[in-house]
C-alpha cells in the first residue's frame, strides 16, 4: 500500500468527448510546454476506431493503460495491450481500433497539436449526453487547419491505400 496522495482530478474545462466515440482529458497542453508536446488521457469504447489518416505536423505516441488497441501504421499492424507503447512517425498513414472491451491510452503528440484538435472540435464532457454526436464537419475543418489528412473512413487501413494505387 502506498502513502502517496492521489493526483488532483482533471478540471472539467480540460475534458471533452467526440460524440460517443472518444473521451479525452488534457493532462498537459501545448501551451504549457511552449508547443513541444501535449499529453492526453483517452478512453475509447469497445470497437471504436479512427478514420485512416496521417499527421503532417506532429508525431503521435500511444501508451496503453488498459484494454487493447490495434494500430495499423504504414506496413505495420500491432495489437497493443496494457503497458505496450507505439510511436507513429509524422506523415505515416495510420488508424486505430479499440478492442472489444475498449481501451484507455495516454497519447503524446509532438509538437503538441492533438489535444488542441479535440478541445476545439469536441464537446465539453460536462455538457455531453447519450445523444451527443461527433461534429464531423467541424472536426474535418480543424483537422485540415492543423495539417492532418483524412485518407479513408474508419475501418480502412494503410494496405487499402497500396491496393488503390495498384
Amino acid at each position: 500500500m502506498s502513502n502517496f496522495p492521489s493526483p488532483p482530478p482533471v478540471p472539467q474545462d480540460r475534458q471533452f468527448v467526440l460524440g460517443q466515440h472518444l473521451r479525452l482529458s488534457i493532462l498537459t497542453s501545448a501551451d504549457e510546454t511552449d508547443g513541444r508536446h501535449d499529453l492526453s488521457d483517452i478512453t475509447l469504447p469497445g470497437g471504436a476506431g479512427t478514420p485512416l489518416h496521417l499527421h503532417t505536423g506532429y508525431e503521435e505516441r500511444i501508451w496503453v493503460v488498459s484494454g487493447s488497441l490495434t494500430v495499423w501504421a504504414g506496413p505495420d499492424a500491432f495489437t497493443l495491450r496494457s503497458g505496450d507503447f507505439y510511436a507513429i512517425p509524422m506523415n505515416t498513414p495510420h488508424t486505430i481500433k479499440a478492442g472489444a472491451d475498449g481501451a484507455r491510452t495516454l497519447n503524446i503528440t509532438s509538437p503538441g497539436k492533438f489535444a488542441e484538435l479535440i478541445r476545439r472540435s469536441g464537446t465539453p464532457a460536462h455538457l455531453a449526453t447519450s445523444e451527443t454526436e461527433w461534429d464531423m464537419g467541424l472536426f474535418q475543418a480543424i483537422t485540415e487547419e492543423l495539417g492532418d489528412v483524412i485518407l479513408g473512413p474508419p475501418g480502412a487501413t494503410p494496405a487499402d491505400l497500396e491496393r488503390a494505387a495498384e
